[in-house]
């Protein structure tokens, strides 16, 4: 063997000792794809963001997944907008090759990814986009752990009729989450309640004034308003309502859980007091045993009790890590099969994913709760659960008059 010869296959056996190795050790990337800046919740997608890392700290703090390997977050801005998602989503698909993507808050976002899912044969999971056709296109890569709207719809139907409310104003926004608010609330009240009546606005997202629209809302003289707006239209109505001598008059009820948020108060101060609000955790909430270590950290960590996006979005990086080493494989189709056949701790519960007929395909839904502010700053930790009432811990009030 010739002294060229020699190096240059020592040379080759060097390049695989060291390749080989760090190729066994590559990271495991999941990608979190949320709103981080305006028109989308911003605020939504930090704490899902924020959850999410934790998750994949924790994973990778006992020794990551498929015998070592780490897990590694992409996070990518979706702004709440259909096209940035895309582009977004796509990015994460190709460039960065993440294995599944989390994060995802808005319904017009979500509808719009799920085609380059199967386009690219990544896993998407909804973690607080909620509108029905998400699931009930019966698609292999999407799963959901939240809500969906008709549950939504029909529950807070339920409420007003049981509240003895006979006319209801709902007023939404433009999108594909507000759209399907009307829809289903409409269908819920032809259902079950077809003595109360029903009116509703949809408006555009863009909109800087809503008060010819409550001017309106106030003069058809509702007994409940439901307010459908995210973000920074749901603090729109909630502002320009009070302004108006609507709220707190009339009841309101705020379709989704932002009042739960720091920034609630800081927003609305004492025109955010009497909202009653949806919620999908509180923290009377007995948790598995993850969701109280998530909690405990959450709380060490940030001083304050954890917002159910950050719940969500820990638990379904905690999932996916449980599916790929269940998978033994890092690829599409195994971590799928491997996603279908098994059950997962969450934060509150077992999860797993069915195909069931219509929207519950893919779905695993949270609970759903009714909650209400009786005084101004009062910490979310201190709300009552008034609905339904074999979960309440406390009476729904009127407020006093202004």
């Amino acid at each position: 063997m010739t002294g060229r010869v020699r190096f240059a296959l020592l040379a080759a056996l060097l390049v695989i000792g060291l390749t080989s190795p760090a190729l066994a050790q590559k990271p495991v990337k999941i990608g979190v794809l949320t709103p981080l800046s305006p028109p989308g919740d911003a605020a939504a997608g930090q704490f899902i963001a924020r959850g999410a890392k934790m998750g994949a700290d924790d994973v990778n703090a006992r020794g990551g997944v498929l015998g070592g390997r780490k897990i590694e977050l992409v996070v990518e801005d979706d702004s709440g907008t259909p096209e940035k998602g895309a582009a977004g989503f796509r990015k994460l698909a190709t460039q960065d090759q993440a294995v599944a993507v989390v994060g995802q808050f808005h319904s017009s976002v979500m509808t719009a990814v799920q085609a380059l899912a199967e386009q690219f044969k990544v896993p998407v999971f909804s973690t607080q986009a909620s509108a029905r056709q998400i699931t009930e296109q019966h698609l292999t890569y999407t799963f959901r752990t939240h809500v969906i709207d008709p549950d939504r719809c029909q529950m807070w139907t339920r409420w007003v009729k049981e509240r003895g409310f006979k006319r209801a104003a709902l007023i939404t926004e433009n999108t594909d989450y507000g759209v399907g608010l009307v829809e289903e609330t409409k269908k819920a009240f032809a259902s079950m309640y077809p003595g109360g009546e029903l009116k509703t606005i949809i408006f555009d997202r863009a909109v800087v004034d809503l008060t010819p629209q409550l001017l309106e809302i106030k003069n058809w003289k509702p007994d409940v308003l439901l307010n459908g707006g995210i973000g920074t239209p749901m603090y729109l109505i909630a502002k320009q309502a009070y302004d108006i001598g609507l709220h707190p008059a009339v009841p309101m009820l705020i379709s989704y859980d932002a009042p739960s948020r720091p920034e609630y108060w800081k927003t609305l101060g004492e025109k955010g007091t009497w909202a009653s609000f949806i919620v999908y955790y509180h923290p009377t909430m007995k948790l598995t045993a993850r969701g109280e270590a998530f909690r405990k950290k959450y709380m060490a960590e940030f001083k304050e009790d954890p917002i159910y996006g950050a719940l969500n979005g820990y638990a379904q990086v905690q999932l996916l890590a449980d599916a790929l080493n269940a998978a033994k494989s890092d690829k599409s189709d195994d971590l799928v099969k491997a996603l279908l056949a098994g059950k997962f701790e969450g934060w509150n519960g077992t999860i797993s994913f069915s195909r069931g007929e219509g929207p519950y395909w893919q779905q695993w839904t949270p609970p759903m709760l009714v909650t209400q502010y009786t005084r101004t700053e009062m910490p979310f930790t201190e709300v009552k659960i008034v609905y339904p009432s074999e979960l309440k811990t406390g009476d729904w009030m009127p407020a006093p008059k202004r």
